[in-house]
C-alpha cells in the first residue's frame, strides 16, 4: 500500500508550523521522524490532507539542564537522548529507557516529541514520562501551556492537544535524593513492543521509609496506567520483601486493565505485571539505598 495523495509543507520555524495547523486544522498531521506516522499512512489508517515535516526547525532540537531539570526540545532523535551524558547523570531512568526502545535504526531518526504525542500505550517514553511527572510544553498560536504527563495521555492513541497545537518541549524534573528506578518489560522478541512493562520510582527517608512511590504500567489498558493504591501500600514504611509482594499483587489484581489478543491473555499480562513489578521495585530500592 501507498499513502492516499496530500499536500507536503516543509515549514522552517515554529511560528509557520502553527499557522498551517491552525489552517489546516483536522486535516494536517505533524511529520517529525515518521517512524509511526509514515507505517499508518501507507496502510491508510490514517490519510491527512497535509502534512507539515518539522524537520527543517533545529530550534525544536536540544537538551539542557535548568533549574527544574532537564529540557528536551520535542525533535530531539531517540539516539542523541540514549547516549547524551546530561540524561545518563540527571534522568537515569530515560537514560535505562532507551536501550530498549525497538531498534537502533528507528531510534536514529525516531523523535522524543513524536513518540509522546502518539501516545501508544505500548511505548516506554509514554509511561516513564509519567513516572518521572514529567511536564509537556504545549503551542499554539494563542500562546503555549505546561502540561503533566498525567494529563497529556488520555487514552490509545489519543492526548489532550487539539489539532492547532504542537508539543515543543519536554521537561523532566530531577529525581529526589535517596531515590531509586528501574524499568522492567517483557517482549515476544527482543525490540517488540511489550506484552506488558512498569516503571517504578521510589524515594526514602534517612530512615529508609518510603516518602514517594509511583509505578506506571504500559499495555496494561488504554494508556500509561498508574497504580496509586499500590504505591500507597509502600508509602510511610520501611520496605520489605512481603510489602513488595502486597504492592505487586494490589497493582496487577485491581489496578490495571490489560486485554487479551493473539499475542498474551489477560490473565498472563496480569501474571507478566506482578512478576515485573516485584523486580522493578526490589531494583528501585536497592538504588535508593545505594546498593545499586
Amino acid at each position: 500500500m501507498k499513502p492516499a495523495p496530500f499536500k507536503y509543507y516543509a515549514p522552517d520555524s515554529v511560528s509557520e508550523v502553527l499557522a498551517l495547523i491552525q489552517e489546516h486544522g483536522y486535516d494536517a498531521k505533524i511529520l517529525a521522524g515518521g517512524q509511526s506516522l509514515v507505517p499508518m499512512m501507507n496502510f491508510r489508517l490514517v490519510q491527512p490532507a497535509v502534512l507539515v515535516d518539522i524537520n527543517n526547525i533545529p530550534e525544536l532540537s536540544y537538551i539542557e539542564t535548568h533549574e527544574k531539570g532537564i529540557r528536551l526540545g520535542a525533535m530531539v532523535r531517540h539516539s542523541q537522548v540514549e547516549r547524551d551524558p546530561l540524561i545518563k547523570e540527571k534522568a537515569p531512568l530515560v537514560h535505562e529507557t532507551m536501550p530498549q526502545i525497538a531498534t537502533v535504526q528507528i531510534r536514529n531518526r525516531g523523535t522524543i516529541g513524536g513518540s509522546l504525542a502518539h501516545a501508544d500505550a505500548s511505548a516506554e517514553l509514554v509511561v516513564v514520562t509519567t513516572a518521572l511527572e514529567a511536564q509537556f510544553k504545549i503551542q499554539n498560536q494563542k500562546g503555549e501551556r505546561l502540561v503533566p504527563a498525567s494529563e497529556f495521555f488520555v487514552g490509545l492513541l489519543v492526548t489532550c492537544m487539539e489539532p492547532e497545537d504542537l508539543l515543543v518541549e519536554i521537561q523532566i524534573p530531577p529525581l529526589l535524593p535517596r531515590s531509586g528506578w528501574s524499568l522492567k518489560e517483557v517482549a515476544r522478541r527482543p525490540h517488540d513492543f511489550a506484552l506488558m512493562g512498569v516503571a517504578a520510582v521510589l524515594t526514602l527517608d534517612k530512615k529508609e521509609r518510603c516518602t514517594e512511590a509511583r509505578m506506571v504500567y504500559l499495555s496494561a489498558g488504554d494508556g500509561p496506567i498508574a497504580a496509586p493504591e499500590a504505591a500507597k501500600l509502600l508509602i510511610g514504611n520501611e520496605i520489605t520483601p512481603e510489602l513488595i509482594t502486597a504492592a505487586a499483587e494490589k497493582a496487577a489484581t485491581d489496578e490495571i486493565d490489560p486485554g487479551s489478543d493473539i499475542h498474551a491473555t489477560a490473565d498472563f499480562r496480569r501474571h507478566l505485571a506482578n512478576v515485573l513489578t516485584r523486580r522493578a521495585l526490589d531494583e528501585a530500592l536497592q538504588r535508593a539505598k545505594g546498593e545499586k
